[in-house]
């Protein structure tokens, strides 16, 4: 008889773990040693030099695959498809090389200021990338699109950083199929408690594990995990020839952050659906953005995709739009005292951020303004805080 699969939140506490053999210890030891000994030229005990081989981080990668659903067994690739990197855009980066130069990916429009300036400041340069950019919460213009182009690469984010698109995963994985791309989404903002690309098609999984993975605000780093075995081949020669690995402290860190990210999960999710749904009522705001809102463009498909238990949750993630522009905005941002006002997102403490000042002023302005990316608009990482304080501090910001 088959044992029966552990549920998710287990997972997060037991996937891709075991105690360590020689001690007995639950977690897995930080291993800082550079280099690993070998009896002889060639002959080791599976470690040689810790770019390549690291125990920390490999019990971090096993974890991320897990709780990913990579499918992969340890014969397929040794972590069993998942890859720590030091930072996010480091994973963005090592996975734009699974492109030759001169090909073409399709990204959705409304990405991180950080992806957007890799691809159109860097890598349309070094790599010869022709990149084009569309608004895929559109079903329609994302297949005549990629009918046109033909990209081998299909990038997305769903919910979209900063203003909460939400993208068909099932499309843009037949979309991929048809034109034979590889599909990446950037799950950072959904986590894998709530969205499960994987299990819905996709090639790779992104994530900025400093965000709700970490969940502490104290590590930086990125993954990527992938159910195809020929790319985890790819991936694993690209994560050592490019070096941009995850060191052993920040692995470790994280891998403890994951421990708690079912329950934190839940608690960003209900708080928000609070928050949104109070701030629409004030008077100083104009518009309220959030999967979860009846209001939000793709609110059923929301419903559909992020999900805890069955139970259709939509994240931490809250922007809205103020009455009047940066002066206001400015005055409102600071006057909060709970939330911080800091870039980043998905820690235990709400944050607090102006985007077209802050994380996404590197993209172009006419770019931001036709993406909505207005000055009006302010972000909000709703953290684990009671939100009864956290509502009474918006209202004296507001007020």
């Amino acid at each position: 008889m088959s044992e029966k699969p552990l549920h998710l939140e287990s997972r997060c506490i037991h996937g891709g773990q075991h105690p360590d053999p020689t001690t007995g210890a639950v977690m897995p030891p930080i291993y800082t040693s550079s280099t690993f000994i070998q009896e002889s030229p060639g002959v080791h005990k599976g470690f040689e030099y810790s770019r390549s081989h690291n125990v920390t981080r490999f019990a971090l990668e096993r974890c991320l695959a897990n709780i990913e659903s990579s499918g992969l067994s340890e014969k397929d690739d040794r972590t069993h498809g998942g890859f720590a990197f030091a930072s996010g855009l480091a994973a963005s980066a090592t996975c734009f090389e699974l492109l030759d130069a001169g090909q073409t990916i399709l990204c959705m429009d409304d990405v991180y200021g950080g992806t957007n300036r890799l691809l159109q400041r860097v890598r349309q340069r070094s790599q010869g990338l022709k990149v084009v950019f569309v608004d895929m919460s559109d079903t329609a213009t994302l297949e005549r699109v990629a009918s046109e182009c033909k990209p081998k690469m299909i990038w997305t984010e769903t919910p979209t950083n900063p203003t909460l698109k939400v993208v068909d995963i099932d499309a843009v994985a037949r979309v991929g199929r048809a034109c034979g791309a590889i599909t990446v989404v950037d799950n950072t903002f959904a986590s894998p408690i709530l969205q499960r690309p994987l299990e819905r098609n996709i090639d790779i999984v992104m994530h900025s594990t400093t965000k709700y993975l970490g969940g502490h605000s104290d590590v930086v780093g990125g993954c990527l995990v992938t159910s195809r075995r020929e790319i985890a081949e790819k991936l694993r020669f690209m994560q050592n020839a490019i070096g941009s690995v995850m060191g052993p402290f920040d692995a470790y860190l994280t891998l403890r952050g994951i421990k708690t990210l079912a329950i934190r999960m839940a608690r960003h999710c209900a708080s928000a659906q609070q928050i949104a749904g109070w701030l629409s009522t004030h008077p100083a705001v104009d518009r309220v953005i959030y999967p979860g809102l009846p209001t939000h463009p793709q609110h059923a498909l929301a419903a559909r995709q992020m999900r805890i238990e069955g139970v259709p949750s939509f994240g931490g993630m809250v922007t809205i739009h103020l009455h009047g522009g940066v002066a206001e905005s400015r005055r409102f941002l600071e006057r909060v005292k709970l939330f911080a006002l800091a870039e980043s997102l998905g820690g235990v403490e709400s944050l607090i951020e102006h985007p077209a000042i802050m994380t996404h002023a590197s993209v172009p302005i006419a770019e931001r303004k036709a993406l909505g990316i207005l000055d009006s608009l302010v972000r909000l990482s709703i953290g684990i805080e009671n939100p009864q304080d956290l509502i009474a501090d918006l209202k004296q910001g507001l007020d």
